[in-house]
């Protein structure tokens, strides 16, 4: 028997260290070589470590969330074969600081046991990505449910309004009628006089929860203080009339061929391409430890997106150059590879201005978080059909909001309001838009 000690490896250039987001083994499973022991995160990339070596794993060098140096021993491994090397003598420090002793200290010590990742339903282990970084408190026993009059079931009352009282929990023995039965009114009265609460049945209580912020979601927590910490934001808001707009958009769909379908992205994004060609001063990045400001040629536009790991911001480099059928496709490739943890750190690095959309959810008015060391960034809210006066008539027009975020340090408001305003020819008018 020997013991063989698998050292993080160097993934990645520069980095020093890596951060444990899932184990996928625990001390004393039997691992194959190749087999899949932990996934380490670095930056925004994720990489699987894989056994080099088939055996029993006798030590994990820490648990989800720790941060390992590289060149630290990550994982412990008893094997069978003769041929196996024995681990070195001279320590190698563990991810927090300690030293990996030798083998005379090893025996006189107890050995060590991290407590593994939360099984799966049906005990199998989590898979890559799934269940990364959770840690949930053993739940207790919801409190039992308030038992029932069973008086509900004998009150005279409708088919229509015993079901309504079904639906609403509502226990019919504790509703107040004047008359023979119990209406719809007794119904309301009685929520109305108990401010709401429901007599009869309530959902089972979910158990409490602790969720360990690790992994992506611990860097998108770190870079949101630090740009609301660092950075003196304020926002302006402005109107679109989208109707033309979106009228375009359906016809350029109907004949699209081949091209990818069109969203209403495309088109704003073509639009902050011009404007921002008038307004560098917005299409920068500020180096506030150099006191550098920077204007940015090209456009290298960011797009934030929602993945199952958390927001990601993939970028389209040179989006000044791209049409807009380009520009479609090049959305949907990087949205699908964020989404699907195939985006690359050339994809997610270096924007010089973020756009984000939530579509039909964008709320009516909402205030982006700038990402340093940008200085601006732009949401995207819903389109909505309101009634508007035009040429002392009333029509119904699609209307929707743009949420501006500067960077006060580096844009000034008449700055921003101009940017906004350049945006409004563009946008309203689709012939200049694409000309």
């Amino acid at each position: 028997m020997a013991t063989y000690r698998f050292k993080l490896p160097d993934i990645g250039e520069g980095i020093a260290e890596a951060e444990i987001v899932a184990w996928h083994v625990k001390v004393g499973d039997r691992v194959e070589e190749d087999q899949q022991l932990a996934d380490m995160m670095t930056d925004k990339a994720t990489v699987e470590m894989e056994s080099p070596v088939a055996g029993t794993v006798t030590k994990l060098a820490g648990e989800v969330g720790d941060q390992i140096a590289i060149g630290s021993v990550l994982v412990e491994i008893e094997t069978e074969g003769a041929g196996e090397a024995p681990a070195e003598a001279e320590d190698v420090p563990l991810a927090d600081g300690a030293a990996v002793p030798t083998q005379a200290q090893e025996e006189a010590m107890p050995s060590l046991e991290v407590e593994s990742p939360l099984p799966l339903a049906g005990g199998e282990e989590p898979r890559s990505g799934e269940g990364e970084g959770l840690s949930v408190a053993t739940p207790t026993s919801p409190p039992p449910a308030p038992p029932a009059s069973g008086r509900g079931e004998q009150v005279l009352t409708s088919p229509a309004v015993r079901q309504r009282a079904r639906d609403l929990g509502i226990d019919l023995g504790l509703v107040k009628h004047s008359g023979a039965h119990i209406r719809h009114a007794d119904l309301d009265a009685y929520l109305l006089y108990n401010g709401g609460q429901l007599s009869g049945r309530s959902g089972a209580l979910r158990p409490d929860e602790q969720i360990k912020v690790v992994g992506l979601r611990r860097k998108i927590a770190e870079n949101m203080q630090a740009a609301k910490r660092r950075i003196p934001h304020f926002a302006l808001v402005e109107e679109f009339d989208v109707t033309a707009l979106e009228e375009t958009r359906a016809m350029m769909n109907r004949d699209r061929g081949q091209n990818p379908k069109l969203t209403l992205l495309p088109f704003l994004i073509t639009a902050l391409n011009k404007a921002l060609a008038d307004f560098p001063m917005i299409n920068a990045t500020y180096d506030d430890e150099a006191n550098v400001i920077t204007r940015h040629g090209s456009v290298h536009m960011g797009m934030a997106a929602q993945t199952p790991s958390g927001l990601m911001v993939p970028v389209i480099r040179n989006a000044e150059r791209l049409s807009i059928w380009q520009l479609a496709a090049e959305v949907a490739r990087l949205s699908d590879a964020a989404k699907t943890g195939k985006a690359t750190r050339e994809e997610l690095s270096n924007p010089t201005f973020t756009i984000s959309s939530l579509g039909p959810m964008g709320g009516v008015v909402s205030t982006p978080v700038i990402s340093p060391p940008q200085v601006a960034t732009i949401a995207v809210n819903k389109v909505e059909e309101k009634v508007v006066p035009i040429a002392g008539e009333l029509e119904i027009r699609k209307r929707m909001n743009l949420s501006l975020s500067c960077d006060h340090r580096v844009v000034d408001g008449w700055d921003a309001a101009s940017f906004l305003a350049s945006l409004k020819p563009l946008i309203e008018n689709p012939l200049r838009l694409l000309a």
